[in-house]
């Protein structure tokens, strides 16, 4: 079950009034969520957002993933703490990435082969195929 952190609307007809819900990523947008974590007024001038900044490093921590919307309220809300995830993130993706190229080395093999193979190999004409139906 993957968990997502994203908005689901409330209010009335043009007054809407969203609650920044965790969610399994199958329910629909306003659907079953797993918890509340905060509210976001788009109405007030400025927007105004209350977040459980407890209940986000939790999910996060527990691998939910924030859209898009979520992820940049939580920029403004908790300065650093997105970045800093992100920034793991990546290094412990590249540092996988650089352990598998350094075994498929110590192996011998070569990871663009097949590559070269598909290219190398020629397509039969147009023309070729005409004249075999007739």
């Amino acid at each position: 079950m993957g968990v997502v952190l994203r908005l689901a609307r409330h209010g009335k007809h043009k007054s809407p009034a969203y609650r920044i819900v965790a969610a399994d990523k199958q329910a629909n947008r306003d659907g079953r969520f797993l918890q509340v974590i905060g509210t976001y007024n788009t109405l007030q001038n400025p927007p105004l957002c209350i977040m459980k900044e407890d209940l986000v490093k939790k999910w996060v921590e527990l691998g939910a993933i924030p859209s898009s919307m979520v992820r940049d309220l939580i920029r403004k809300q908790i300065p650093g703490y997105i970045e800093s995830k992100e920034e793991h993130r990546t290094k412990k993706t590249l540092a996988a990435r650089q352990k598998r190229k350094a075994k498929a080395k110590a192996s011998g093999t070569k990871t663009s082969a097949p590559k070269a193979a598909k290219a190398a190999k020629p397509k039969a004409a147009p023309k070729a195929k005409a004249e075999a139906k007739e």
